[in-house]
Order: structure tokens, then C-alpha cells, then sequence
């Protein structure tokens, strides 16, 4: 099998034609939002089967992709390894581990859901068993095509800000009410909390910007009556460049502040509001292949802006178009890295640079530490 869990490199051995059979583990938001809908409209992939033991969701998998097959559990999976090309993990986080190693022994490629782990540790050991059976390991942060941040990247890597000083991210949400589930249980266990989930994010991004965190200092708390997980914390990485992130994740936020505030030597860019993707995909819209211009697109009045010395809130700056959103993207990677024709688009071990830092946030707002990694 073409691809490695660990590098970029275009894979070793003949080109392989698909279409590639796909397992999607995990039918709840990420699998029936997210992963569902963007392999289905990805050239080359085919969801072959779902695993669900809830009957509700196997109904909703059935109803929204008619061949599909209907599997209650991962080990169903394994028996037929040779009938599937590639494992989907979206399943709740405890699982990723234990389902990614099997799926790696049954000697199938993976895509799991980030965090790939609930440690840095754990998540090199899956790199190192899929470089020792030469398979696939690749993970899904879905946030480096977000169309705001493509739109950054493109003007830090084009010079258009100068010298990067500060990069502020925020991923605010105002939800004064917990939700329960998983995602918000205080068992370290289920690696719940918003420090995992939407900080798995804003940190592989501060990364993919700006290189390697040197230090972490955090502060998380846990604002919300009856709320057992954190919900409101800051993160702070110095990376050994020089460039400061400034890190927000939220769900106490009361009045929401840009996404991006990113600060150069030459100019800032200020950007409001969240890319559209997610919504649309919980909308039922899908992405259609050959349509790529149509999707992820923002009308204009949502804009970022790039200026100095004047505030974007009173028109200060100039607007910049915002480049559409690519979620399709990845998949499409994904697909090439497993016809030996392409690179993994996210590595195993980019994913563990992001849970040391996510580690040692942890450690920081624990301790009241800067934490040197």
C-alpha cells in the first residue's frame, strides 16, 4: 500500500486505480457531517460501509447512501479487510487508538478524526506501526482548509503582512448551557473538553503558520454550572521563530471577536465570522466534484480586511477577497496519497507536535507554569 504514517513523500511501488473502498467508522456529527458527505463526493473514494450499533443512525446511513453497508461494530471490519482500501475513524476519541491500531494490524490505510490520541506518546506509536506495515496513517484537521485560513496563509506566505509578530485565533462560541456527551465529560478518559477539541485545531494551524512551539503557557477553566470539562481557555505559544500565537477556545464567549487578528511589520489582517463549510454540510448542502469554485465560497461583506493603523471595525484597511473553503481538498489527498500518486495531507507525527503542545497546555494551566517543550 502506498503512503506512509509518518512522511510526505509520494508513495514507493506501482500506481494504484481506484475507486478506494471505504469503512467510515462513527455516524454521529463527524461521521454523518463531515466525513460522509466529503468522501462520497470525492473522485476516486467510495463509502463501501458504516459502523454504528445505534440503530437510528444505521437508518440515517441507509436513507442517505442506499448501497451502503451496515456494520454494529469495528471488528466486523476486520474479517474483510481485503473487500475495503481504507479505514475512516470518527468515532468518540477514547476509540481512536484502539480502532487505528487495529484497522493498522488487519493491514488497512487510516484516517482518524482529530486527536489522533490523547498523547503525543500514543500518537507516535501509531506513526511507528503504520511506517513498519507501510501503510497510510493520516489524520483529518479539516481546519487548514478553512477559507479564512487559506486566505492567511496565502498572504503570510506571499509577504503581504511583513514580519509576523502576533497571531491571535479565536474559536468562540456562546453556549452558556452545557450540551452533556462526551465531548464535555471530566473523565480524562474520553479526552473531552474544549482544549482537545476546537484547541486541536487552533494550535495545528498556529503551527502549520508559523512553525514549532519553543513554549506553552495556558490558562482553562471550567466556567458553566454543571459542567465537568474546561469551556474557556487561552493559549499561549512562543514559536522558536520569534512569532507569539495567541490562542482562544470557548463556549462562554458573550460577544464573539475575529477569528484571525494576525499582526506584521507592514500591515494587520482582522477576519470576522466562521468559514461556511461546517454550516453547510449540517445544512445538507453538499460539494459537487467539478463545482469546487461553488463551494466554501463567503459573500464580500464578509471579508477580512487588511490595513495599519486604522481600526477594520471603522472601516479602516482594505478588503480582501476570502479564497473559498476546500474541505473537498483533503480528501482528494487522501486519494492520491493511496494511488501512490500524491502526499499524505496530514501527518501522525504533525498531529503529535500539536498534542505536546496541547500536553503541555495542560500541564501550564494545572501548574500556573510556562511549560518549555
Amino acid at each position: 500500500m502506498t503512503g506512509t504514517g509518518t512522511g510526505t513523500s509520494l508513495g514507493e511501488g506501482p500506481v494504484r486505480e481506484g475507486p478506494f473502498r471505504v469503512g467510515l467508522v462513527g455516524y454521529g456529527l463527524a461521521g454523518s457531517v463531515f466525513h460522509a458527505p466529503l468522501i462520497a463526493a470525492t473522485e476516486g473514494l467510495t463509502l463501501d460501509t458504516v459502523v454504528t450499533s445505534n440503530a437510528d443512525r444505521q437508518q440515517q446511513a441507509r436513507d442517505e447512501f442506499p448501497d451502503v453497508r451496515i456494520a454494529a461494530t469495528p471488528d466486523e471490519l476486520w474479517p474483510r479487510a481485503d473487500e475495503l482500501d481504507l479505514v475512516v475513524i470518527a468515532s468518540p476519541n477514547k476509540t481512536h487508538v484502539p480502532i487505528a491500531t487495529a484497522a493498522l494490524k488487519a493491514g488497512l490505510p487510516v484516517v482518524v478524526d482529530k486527536p489522533i490520541a490523547g498523547t503525543a506518546a500514543d500518537a507516535r506509536e501509531l506513526a511507528a506501526l503504520a511506517d513498519e506495515r507501510g501503510l497510510l496513517l493520516s489524520v483529518f484537521q479539516n481546519r487548514r482548509w478553512d477559507n479564512d485560513f487559506l486566505t492567511l496563509q496565502k498572504l503570510v506566505t506571499e509577504g503581504g503582512l511583513g514580519d509576523v509578530y502576533r497571531f491571535e485565533s479565536r474559536f468562540e462560541r456562546w453556549r452558556p448551557e452545557p450540551k452533556g456527551g462526551w465531548r464535555e465529560s471530566g473523565d480524562p478518559a474520553e479526552v473531552g473538553g474544549l482544549l482537545y477539541d476546537l484547541g486541536s485545531h487552533v494550535v495545528d494551524q498556529a503551527l502549520v503558520l508559523f512553525g514549532p512551539a519553543a513554549s506553552v503557557y495556558a490558562e482553562s477553566d471550567v466556567r458553566r454550572a454543571g459542567a465537568e470539562a474546561d469551556d474557556d481557555t487561552f493559549i499561549a505559544i512562543t514559536h522558536t521563530n520569534g512569532v507569539r500565537s495567541h490562542l482562544y477556545v470557548s463556549a462562554t464567549t458573550a460577544q464573539l471577536g475575529p477569528r484571525f487578528r494576525t499582526l506584521g511589520s507592514k500591515a494587520g489582517y482582522v477576519k470576522y465570522g466562521l468559514d461556511p463549510q461546517e454550516a453547510a454540510l449540517r445544512d445538507g448542502e453538499r460539494p459537487v466534484a467539478g463545482k469546487e469554485k461553488e463551494w466554501g465560497v463567503e459573500p464580500e461583506e464578509l471579508w477580512g480586511r487588511v490595513g495599519s493603523g486604522e481600526s477594520p471595525a471603522t472601516g479602516g484597511g482594505t478588503p480582501v477577497p476570502t479564497l473559498p473553503g476546500a474541505y473537498p481538498s483533503y480528501y482528494a489527498a487522501v486519494a492520491a496519497a493511496l494511488s501512490g500518486t500524491g502526499q499524505n495531507p496530514v501527518t501522525a507525527l504533525e498531529a503529535a507536535a500539536a498534542l505536546d503542545v496541547l500536553e503541555g497546555a495542560r500541564r501550564s494551566a494545572r501548574e500556573n507554569v510556562t511549560v518549555i517543550l
